[in-house]
């Protein structure tokens, strides 16, 4: 056994930890003084034996978690980590920009905007900007929105994994789970998307596109007399405009400029 490498796990899940802990530890050794590391560089620095970092190289490889630097013994971060990377720094910068835009447009519209982003199994809300209005309707910042809510289907219409986008929608019993997939499909082709709750409240929901894709909703949020739901309306056209106004400054297409 190699200096530093403990007993090897004895149940699968402490198995599954240790596989986690060591596919971090090899992934921490990066850094942009070391843009590329080898077999024998892992080992002395992690204190492992070199089989195991072998093994570890090839499985996260096949994983797209490292990639092969041409045809040297070097590898370096794969498309999955720059992925995520990319993604990461796509939320701070949209946490940064969008409140501009938000204030701007609650003063327009005279209704509370709300900025979601996706998070592991639908939108989180994590912007709100209140409107100033005698009437106040707001939505709770940490929120996880329904699949079927109106901020959901347009990040369903404009997910680029399409199939992640309708094993999601699987899940939903029917007739919503139809109902739902309709509504996304006039989404995706509308570019925004209407709804009015049981309680009369409306709410419009437009994308935010980065470089790498869809990467926030922004959504008025008002009462049935505050917000019209038509999709035409004076607010429903200035959110559209304000999302396509961040979507130029985030670096990336609004669809129906492609």
């Amino acid at each position: 056994m190699a200096e530093g490498e403990s007993e090897q796990p004895s149940t699968a899940r402490e198995q599954d930890i240790q596989a986690v802990s060591r596919t971090a530890q090899i992934l921490g050794l990066f850094a942009p003084e070391t843009p590329e590391l080898s077999v024998a560089e892992a080992t002395k620095r992690l204190g492992l034996n070199r089989t195991t970092v072998h093994r570890y190289f090839s499985s996260m490889i096949s994983s797209g978690l490292l990639e092969r630097v041409d045809d040297s013994p070097l590898v370096r971060p794969g498309r999955a980590v720059l992925q995520l990377g990319s993604f990461a720094l796509g939320q701070q910068r949209i946490m940064q920009l969008a409140p501009a835009y938000m204030r701007e447009l609650a003063l327009d519209i005279k209704v509370s905007t709300v900025l979601s982003l996706w998070g592991i199994s639908g939108p989180v809300v994590s912007l709100v900007e209140e409107a100033d209005h005698p009437t106040l309707v707001t939505v709770r910042v940490g929120s996880q929105l329904a699949l079927n809510s109106s901020q959901a289907k347009v990040f369903l219409a404009f997910l680029p994994d399409q199939f992640h986008a309708d094993r999601m929608t699987g899940s939903l019993p029917e007739p919503q789970r139809t109902e739902t997939r309709n509504r996304i499909q006039a989404v995706r082709e509308a570019g925004i998307s209407s709804d009015v709750n049981h309680r009369g409240i409306c709410i419009l929901a437009a994308p935010v596109f980065a470089a790498n894709g869809i990467c926030a909703t922004i959504a008025a949020v008002g009462t049935e007399r505050m917000l019209p739901a038509a999709l035409d309306s004076r607010e429903a056209l200035a959110l559209k405009d304000a999302c396509q106004r961040l979507t130029k400054e985030m670096g990336g297409t609004w669809p129906e400029d492609s």
